[in-house]
């Protein structure tokens, strides 16, 4: 790409940008352009442009060199009048307070080509490229040449490891094959690397294959130093988070944070509360500037990098570890947890639906396995793992939670009400309906006692309790709760308020259920068309509103419209969600249940074992969707005349008392399995 801009018509002035995170090799891709280019240029000139001290000494040297005084605006001035294709290097341009616009010579002749960390130089260069890391080949070869080992197969299948683990960035590869060649040991390093990651990136070997004069870690830490302390802070708290996906939501959300009966103290969250206040103006509204000046600042070192496609940073994975690796714990740890369980509180229900699921990697990295989270923000996590499908630690949480406010608050109070909703919402996702039934009979009762009849909390758990009695077999008790509720729920929150949407999709479930697929149908069809005009195409709610259309197609022959809507659901949710959450499973399941109708046995039977390996791992071998997806599998066995697996399947699956021998023989069409819940 350098080539092809520097061979442009000639009349006008060429300046093209390199840029790039530190150690990611923009000068020495810049020397081997040099190398291989320097019969085109009639003359080329270094200038380090680390700083304006460095700058001025490289220019006095130009005027010098060519005779000409021995002052830098002399060195431009002869540039300016030399009509030549004179090159100019400008290395290293990466402090963002340096005014490079006053080195360039403003003429229609010349070259000039700049490395530096900062992309906002973009602005003056009439073409610029970023300088990721290298591809697999390519890292392999540097490493092998570098640690100075002979490239045979079995060298590089090692050298592939390791750069895999280095994340193909040039400096910390060429740092490792230097080490390697002063060890002599291509097979030990990574797990030397293992154990002493902080030590091998800072420490650079005496004899070097390359001339660099930082290390990995020195490299980052040297544009560290130039930050503000609020930049600097942003950087240390986000290597706490994922190193994807870091989105400025999550801490506008956290300073919109409202202290309930439950909150931690404002003293003990004093410190999320002083990083957020600095995003925010005096009246302690959200002021994206403040945002974007920190950002940006990190942004002029390559440290984060902006994808305006989905408006969110990440950070290169080495850079997140040296940030993780430098920083003390026993403050921006807790900080984080704290101001991601802020963010997550200000969340309503349906917005959680989405944000819990694209939180989930920020949230597994800040727990790392230790659910032992404070209890003010249990809740918050809980209800987010269990929207991501995370049902074992949203358990932990959820159930953590409802504990610590019935022995703090009581059981009457408000907060410890609403811990038993989401205790009951867990029992009902981990298959334990009767569990989930008794706690939904009580809260309705306290709800009533505490809020009164009409309140939308009442309301919403007793659209819960109808959906568990439908999942039950209760389907006339169901039917009648239903539709009180809709009408309870069109009187109190209009005809259009999510909450009358989900008591008429919970009515659809129990008329499915019952065999009234016409009713059903109908209903679905409104609560579709109502939450795509609300919710729009591809949120949760919508795409649970096809999949039970498609299962209404699919109970009345439809199969083709049955197929085609699946897979939509099917293709939205593994986007949404990931292919292992129980929501793309149960699509899959019902996928299934489709190509058993229509024999494409192969194809059933190969996404029936793929969905019973996963519900085995995510809900557990004796989860009734686990032992259904058995009887699916069974009846596509028995299909294909395997009559043998088919019994052994259903052996399997009787072994759990809860499930009858009948119940197991209708499941591929059982309404309360392959239609969608909550």
């Amino acid at each position: 790409k350098i080539h092809q801009y520097f061979n442009k018509e000639a009349g006008k002035q060429h300046i093209f940008l390199l840029h790039g995170l530190g150690g990611a090799g923009k000068t020495q891709i810049s020397l081997r352009f040099i190398e291989e280019s320097v019969s085109f240029f009639t003359d080329i000139f270094l200038i380090d442009t680390s700083t304006v001290t460095t700058i001025e000494t490289g220019f006095k040297n130009v005027a010098t060199t060519k005779g000409v005084g021995d002052s830098a605006q002399e060195a431009l001035q002869w540039l300016k009048s030399k009509p030549d294709a004179w090159l100019l290097l400008f290395d290293n341009a990466d402090d963002p307070k340096v005014d490079l616009n006053k080195y360039f010579p403003h003429c229609n002749h010349g070259n000039i080509l700049i490395t530096s960390r900062n992309p906002g130089l973009c602005v003056y260069a009439g073409s610029h490229s970023a300088v990721s890391d290298m591809e697999e080949p390519d890292a392999v070869d540097l490493l092998l040449r570098s640690a100075a080992q002979d490239t045979t197969d079995h060298n590089k299948a090692i050298a592939a490891d390791i750069v895999k683990v280095l994340c193909y960035l040039p400096l910390a590869i060429i740092q490792a094959g230097a080490f390697i060649s002063k060890s002599g040991r291509l097979d030990g390093y990574l797990a030397l690397y293992a154990n002493n990651k902080v030590r091998l990136l800072s420490q650079k070997p005496a004899q070097s294959h390359d001339d660099y004069a930082w290390t990995v870690y020195t490299t980052w830490q040297i544009s560290c130093d130039q930050l503000s302390l609020q930049a600097k802070t942003f950087l240390q708290l986000c290597s706490f988070l994922h190193y994807q996906g870091i989105s400025e939501d999550i801490f506008r959300n956290a300073a919109d944070y409202k202290f309930g009966p439950s909150s931690a103290s404002k003293e003990e969250l004093q410190m999320p509360l002083d990083v957020l206040s600095q995003f925010s103006d005096p009246s302690g509204i959200w002021d994206p500037l403040c945002f974007m000046d920190v950002t940006s600042e990190l942004r002029a070192y390559s440290l984060i990098t902006f994808h305006s496609e989905q408006n969110v940073f990440s950070i290169h994975p080495l850079v997140h570890d040296w940030a993780h690796n430098t920083v003390p714990n026993e403050r921006y740890h807790p900080c984080m947890v704290a101001i991601t369980g802020m963010s997550l509180a200000g969340l309503s229900d349906m917005d959680m639906k989405v944000v819990g699921p694209q939180m989930l990697p920020h949230i597994d990295f800040l727990v790392r396995g230790n659910l032992n989270i404070v209890p003010d923000f249990r809740h918050e996590y809980g209800k987010a793992y269990l929207f991501a499908g995370e049902l074992e630690k949203a358990q932990q949480l959820l159930m953590a939670t409802l504990e610590h406010r019935s022995n703090v608050l009581g059981d009457g109070h408000l907060a410890t009400l609403e811990a038993m909703h989401w205790v009951a919402w867990i029992y009902s996702e981990l298959g334990n309906l009767l569990e989930a039934e008794q706690l939904r009979v009580s809260l309705v009762n306290k709800r009533r006692e505490v809020l009164g009849e009409n309140h939308p909390n009442t309301l919403d758990t007793m659209g819960d309790l109808a959906l568990i009695l439908a999942k039950l077999g209760r389907f006339r008790e169901a039917k009648e709760l239903s539709i009180e509720l809709i009408e309870r729920q069109r009187n109190n929150q209009g005809e259009n308020h999510l909450e009358t949407l989900r008591a008429m999709s919970n009515l659809a479930y129990t008329y499915d259920a019952m065999g009234r697929l016409q009713e059903s149908e109908a209903l679905d069809l409104e609560v579709l068309k109502r939450r795509r005009s609300i919710l729009g195409d591809n949120h949760p709610d919508t795409v649970l509103s096809m999949g039970n259309l498609a299962v209404t197609y699919t109970r009345l022959g439809r199969l083709r419209e049955a197929e085609l809507l699946g897979l939509a659901v099917l293709q939205t949710r593994k986007i949404l969600f990931g292919d292992s959450h129980p929501a793309t499973l149960l699509t899959m399941s019902n996928m299934a249940v489709i190509y058993n109708k229509v024999d494409r046995l192969q194809e059933a039977e190969d996404l029936g074992l793929v969905v019973l390996a996963k519900r085995g791992r995510v809900l557990g071998e004796n989860h009734p969707d686990t032992l259904f997806t058995m009887g699916i599998l069974a009846t596509t066995y028995n299909k294909l005349a395997r009559l043998q697996e088919a019994e052994a399947l259903l052996a399997e699956a009787l072994k759990n008392r809860q499930i009858s021998w009948a119940t197991i023989i209708q499941t591929p069409y059982a309404p309360w399995q392959i239609l969608d819940s909550h």
